[in-house]
């Protein structure tokens, strides 16, 4: 039963944190299907605010570290486990449960569905904002990441907490 609470915990942390950044879309446009993205870079209005890839690996690994650090001490302090087995089983399904979350209710009920997302200078292309299969595919990336976040979870709680 904890892990459901934890679950519906990070869920909302990760909601919060969606939200913040949402409050500026062209700082998430690596998070759009490529039609959008290749559309918003050809607009002169977003030339200068699109963000570069190394923007994008930086946001990704500083993300990345925090969910290593949030996670590794819940599973240490909160659940007690010492084990790698079960850090990597718990921490998979915490993953897993986050990334069901966002891939349904945060990309597909929210974006998909919100003229908020939309860019202006986008709107012939207006179809793509509800490109589904583009973020269930992300979505099953995200869970190939997960694996490999699991493993440094599970290491960093084995060795160093």
């Amino acid at each position: 039963m904890i892990i459901v609470i934890e679950g519906i915990i990070l869920c909302l942390l990760f909601t919060l944190m969606i939200f913040i950044m949402a409050r500026n879309p062209i700082k998430t446009l690596y998070n759009y299907p490529p039609k959008i993205q290749e559309k918003v870079k050809t607009l002169e209005e977003y030339k200068d605010l699109i963000p570069t890839g190394k923007d994008k690996i930086g946001a990704k690994l500083i993300a990345s570290f925090i969910i290593v650090v949030v996670v590794s001490l819940i599973l240490r302090y909160i659940n007690g486990y010492t084990e790698f087995k079960e850090c990597f089983t718990n921490s998979i399904i915490l993953w897993t449960i986050v990334n069901i979350y966002d891939v349904i209710i945060l990309d597909i009920c929210w974006f998909c569905q919100s003229e908020r997302f939309i860019f202006k200078g986008t709107e012939d292309i207006k179809s793509e904002y509800k490109n589904y299969w583009f973020h269930i595919k992300e979505g099953l990336i995200g869970e190939i990441i997960g694996l490999v976040i699991s493993l440094v979870i599970s290491l960093v709680v084995g060795f160093i907490l």
